[in-house]
């Protein structure tokens, strides 16, 4: 074996150990099984508590450009408005997309509402605390002339909820470690309302009897797995397990 050869043998090698540890380690999309696919529009109930859908208020629609870009993310997405008897309404939109890979994330509200015209004048960090869970939200207000719109957002990436941004990078760079692409959703709610803290209440109550009357599977995809305990749920669930108090005897 002449030197040239075995030169030309071991860089071949190499390149093909190469080729093969970079199929190995890139990040393969997961293939939903049967027991997992689901329909948004039947998993999310068109009537609970004291709320039922309003046909007549539309949420926010992306201009035509914009929805070819979303129909190339997303492979489910719904948007309805819901009302109560006290008149008030909540917008709702959710979607989902099984390849959260960098091409294909999650957009976000703060792209969509500022691309339709809105200017956003306020973004903060907040906890929804629910019976299931504290989920990491987004709050953020848009406003476009008079309207001002609260609006509060979670998103899921694979099995976990997570704010947008920082949290939402480290979800995806942990998935893409172990070899997979999450899938991802974003459920938004808003409401068209001067008064925010008002509006995020009236948003928190209807996220929250929303929860409790999914069934357990959709809930959990809905909101992901192991969501921290709500400061409410953690106390009572620390008083329930708490020794019982020893009364004290007199003398």
């Amino acid at each position: 074996m002449n030197r040239r050869f075995a030169i030309s043998l071991v860089l071949g090698v190499a390149m093909a150990a190469t080729s093969a540890l970079t199929g190995a380690l890139t990040p393969k999309a997961r293939v939903p099984q049967a027991h997992e696919q689901f329909s948004l529009e039947q998993m999310i109930p068109q009537r609970f508590g004291d709320w039922r859908i309003d046909p007549s208020v539309v949420p926010l629609t992306p201009d035509p450009e914009q929805q070819s870009v979303l129909e190339k993310i997303y492979d489910q997405t719904l948007s309805r408005t819901y009302v109560n008897s006290e008149g008030q309404r909540v917008m709702l939109s959710i979607a989902y997309g099984g390849d959260q890979s960098k091409a294909l994330q999650l957009h976000l509200p703060e792209v969509c509402y500022v691309a339709q015209g809105f200017q956003m004048v306020k973004e903060d960090e907040g906890a929804l605390p629910t019976r299931f869970g504290e989920l990491p939200v987004k709050r953020l207000v848009a406003k476009l002339h008079e309207r001002n719109e609260p609006i509060t957002y979670w998103i899921t990436i694979g099995e976990h909820a997570a704010r947008a941004g920082i949290q939402q990078k480290l979800r995806r760079l942990a998935y893409g470690l172990s070899g997979e692409i999450p899938d991802g959703m974003l459920v938004r709610v808003s409401t068209i309302q001067a008064n925010d803290a008002q509006a995020y209440q009236v948003q928190d109550r209807f996220v929250g009897e929303m929860l409790g009357t999914m069934a357990p599977r959709d809930r959990s995809r809905l909101l992901g797995a192991g969501l921290a305990p709500a400061p409410d749920a953690a106390a009572g669930a620390a008083q329930a397990h708490a020794p019982a108090a020893v009364p004290h005897k007199a003398g």
